[in-house]
């Protein structure tokens, strides 16, 4: 695993994020890590590129023959006009370990990585689940200044490893993407001091709006401090464990690239690049209850309890799992801002993803609009059952 943490990367990282109000309107280029107020032309661009813009460590995809995805029998269902309206770059249908549907668009190639953004969510709950089965987190149910004491005396005290994992901790944070001055647009500007997690000093001072358990509240620095936690408790950076444990494993044709922060460590709720191929081969590893190499890299029930309900996110038929979004009807799925998706549906065997650059980080319209399609895919495969 080769890592980028070249001075120059890093100070250009937290330089272009010192401060929300932009003198200008921040590009790529000028802002790295404004990507929340990039232009839709400019994200379009940059999503396929974002090793050369931000500070990454490289997930080495290993010696493992890559996993075949064969061709399936096609379905009836051209996205083309789906693809135009929703600017989405990559479309890919498999079932049973095949290809059914693939299409690429705005400019990206099959050999080309796409940025995940919180699709890397449900890779850093897995990534909990083999230093479980490591024996590095000890339980779920471990307080979390266990393993960052850092957090002692804030809102994190008395929360555990659980109630982080499915976003009910009670501490209060503010995901709104389009005010500069939220949680989720300010806690990466946090300075980076001299042994000290920069992420972790800010989350440590966020006060508690709720008792641990009680309230689910999307957070992405929570999620941040799951990596940390991860880390932490293994004493090995996020990267080399997800090439060591999944990606090294899972017959990836391609090495994936992971941002990492101010500090130079990887951002666990953020900004994994990967090809659409290797991001279906993630879709498969959870259909396949994480069955990597003739080993399961879990608990036998991780997966069982990752994929279904843990917490209540006010939307009907919707659930929060272990950092995985859940249906009433059995699917699940990793989602990101800007129309990134991974969806899993065990019942028909099947596997969607999504790669896209939506105008807007996150919108009603593009989700019912990506919902409609998701249905309009299972409608085909079940019109045209696989042999």
């Amino acid at each position: 695993m080769k890592r980028l943490r070249t001075l120059a990367a890093i100070l250009l990282l937290s330089g272009a994020l010192a401060a929300p109000a932009f003198a200008q309107q921040p590009t790529p280029e000028n802002n790295p890590a404004g990507v929340l107020f990039w232009s839709p032309a400019d994200r379009e661009r940059a999503f396929r590129r974002m090793e050369t813009i931000m500070p990454h460590a490289t997930v080495a995809r290993g010696e493992t023959p890559v996993r075949a995805l064969p061709p399936g029998d096609p379905i009836t269902l051209n996205p083309s006009a789906y693809m135009a309206a929703e600017n989405v770059a990559g479309v890919l249908v498999i079932q049973d370990g095949r290809i059914r549907l693939e299409r690429y668009g705005l400019g990206l190639g099959e050999r080309d990585h796409w940025v995940s953004f919180s699709m890397t969510k449900s890779l850093t709950s897995t990534l909990v689940g083999t230093a479980l089965k490591s024996g590095a987190i000890g339980s779920l149910e471990d307080p979390v200044t266990r393993y960052l004491p850092a957090l002692a005396g804030g809102g994190y005290d008395g929360v555990t490893v659980r109630q982080l994992l499915t976003m009910t901790s009670g501490v209060r944070w503010n995901e709104d993407y389009f005010d500069p001055n939220s949680d989720v647009a300010r806690f990466l500007q946090e300075p980076a001091r001299p042994g000290e997690d920069p992420v972790v000093a800010y989350m440590g001072r966020l006060p508690r709006a709720a008792e641990p358990g009680t309230r689910w509240n999307y957070s992405t620095g929570e999620t941040n401090l799951v990596g940390a936690l991860i880390a932490a408790a293994e004493g090995r950076p996020l990267a080399e464990l997800l090439s060591e444990r999944i990606w090294s494993r899972a017959g990836m044709e391609a090495d994936a690239f992971w941002a990492l922060d101010q500090g130079g460590r990887e951002m666990g709720g953020c900004c994994v690049s990967a090809t659409l191929r290797d991001w279906g081969r993630i879709g498969l590893m959870a259909l396949e209850g994480g069955q990597l190499g003739g080993e399961r890299i879990v608990p036998d029930d991780w997966f069982a309890q990752a994929v279904v309900k843990q917490a209540e996110t006010g939307e009907p038929n919707e659930g929060y799992g272990f950092q995985w979004w859940t249906q009433d009807d059995g699917v699940y799925g990793a989602y990101g801002i800007f129309g990134q998706a991974v969806r899993v549906d065990p019942e028909r065997r099947l596997v969607i993803v999504l790669l896209s650059s939506w105008p807007r980080a996150v919108g009603r319209s593009q989700r019912t609009a990506r919902e409609a399609f998701f249905q309009q895919v299972a409608a085909a495969v079940d019109a045209a059952p696989r042999r």
